[in-house]
């Protein structure tokens, strides 16, 4: 595939992402101006993240910065987004708007996985129930249009996951935020090149609230997002991808020749970390959501590489992910889902022995001098 060509074919709707730069500058000012005052309430009400086994910072830090967050994303979308009552915008507002609600909650009293995890089932299924929905697999391992139960379980599993995924890989400064906002970036860009550049707003604003929520939350942190961020971060990259989905196989041009095996790279590292982190702990008996320090960014840390180091590491891997995927996209879609879990295994294996590399080199390297 010539890649620098195709490129140049790519037709760019510039008045759209006129409106995109827009939508993406007024969301990033409304939460740059909210968190200073957030973090002041937070800090009298004393509405900290206090450090235990599975965290990473060693003092409390203010937490809920996704309020800042679902600030800029609302803001921006009342001002600029044409809202229709149609049922799949209704369900993913009223979605996005419950999770927040949910992750307030969860970050002021803790709740009960159970409990949350019900709740994210059923706003996944009224967004399955409203269209939004996975109703193809073009073809990977030889399957096409799949069943109606089908297409509202991978569904469901599809959305449910990443939230969770994306939840559960926010421990270290930066992390989460950065990888949503390249996830995020890269849906709008190609939703708006596809035709749908309404929902690809939803993508850039939420972007640009993350970029600015970003400032404050490089190590050293200022503020987290907390579940109040990380659900609604994770729900909104779940349904927007499967919303990719959708209008590539419609469109009378895609710019996707297989958009599952594209997709399954804008969500690899949150979703196969979870994957990954889940198999072992249930591989030595333990429950699969027990406190321990085995996750991605775990294993640079533990080797005594700081938060900035491990952020930039990983999200610099998901950059390359995200080419990989493009780029091999005209190719076999099991070959390239099956080359970028090598390639995750391959990472996972070499952040487990880079403190040992780096060790042995700074050894060597003081032996020759």
């Amino acid at each position: 595939m010539n890649l620098s060509g195709y490129l140049l074919q790519i037709e760019l709707p510039l008045l759209d992402f006129k409106n995109a730069l827009i939508s993406f500058v007024t969301a990033f000012t409304v939460t740059l101006i909210s968190i200073p005052p957030i973090i002041a309430l937070i800090r009298k009400y004393h509405l900290f993240d206090v450090p235990n086994e599975r965290k990473e910072h060693q003092a409390p830090i203010p937490t809920m910065g996704g309020i800042a967050i679902f600030l800029g994303m609302l803001a921006s979308l009342l001002l600029w987004f044409p809202f229709q009552y149609e049922n799949a915008q209704v369900a993913f507002f009223f979605s996005v708007i419950i999770l927040f609600g949910l992750g307030v909650m969860d970050d002021l009293r803790d709740l009960s996985a159970k409990y949350k995890f019900i709740i994210q089932i059923g706003l996944a299924f009224l967004v399955a129930l409203a269209g939004i929905r996975i109703t193809s697999l073009e073809g990977l391992l030889g399957i096409y249009e799949i069943p109606l139960f089908s297409q509202y379980f991978l569904t469901i599993l599809g959305i449910v996951g990443i939230t969770n995924a994306y939840n559960l890989i926010d421990g270290i400064d930066g992390l989460a935020g950065g990888l949503g906002f390249m996830s995020l970036m890269t849906l709008g860009l190609f939703l708006t090149i596809v035709g749908d550049s309404n929902t690809a707003l939803i993508a850039f604003t939420m972007s640009g609230g993350l970029i600015a929520f970003l400032y404050f939350n490089f190590n050293p942190a200022r503020i987290f997002m907390g579940d109040t961020g990380s659900l609604v971060l994770g729900f909104v990259v779940a349904v927007l991808s499967i919303r990719l989905l959708q209008v590539n196989q419609a469109a009378l041009k895609p710019i996707l020749d297989h958009a599952p095996s594209f997709v399954l790279g804008i969500v690899l590292i949150p979703v196969f970390d979870t994957i990954r982190v889940f198999a072992t702990r249930i591989w030595h008996g333990k429950s699969p959501f027990v406190a321990d320090r085995i996750h991605l960014h775990h294993l640079l840390t533990n080797q005594g590489f700081s938060h900035a180091f491990t952020t930039r590491t990983i999200c610099f891997v998901h950059a390359l992910i995200l080419f990989e995927a493009y780029a091999l996209n005209s190719w076999k879609q099991e070959w390239v889902i099956a080359i970028s879990i090598l390639f995750m295994i391959g990472v996972t294996f070499a952040f487990k022995r880079f403190g040992k590399w780096r060790t042995g080199n700074i050894t060597v390297a003081r032996r020759e001098i």
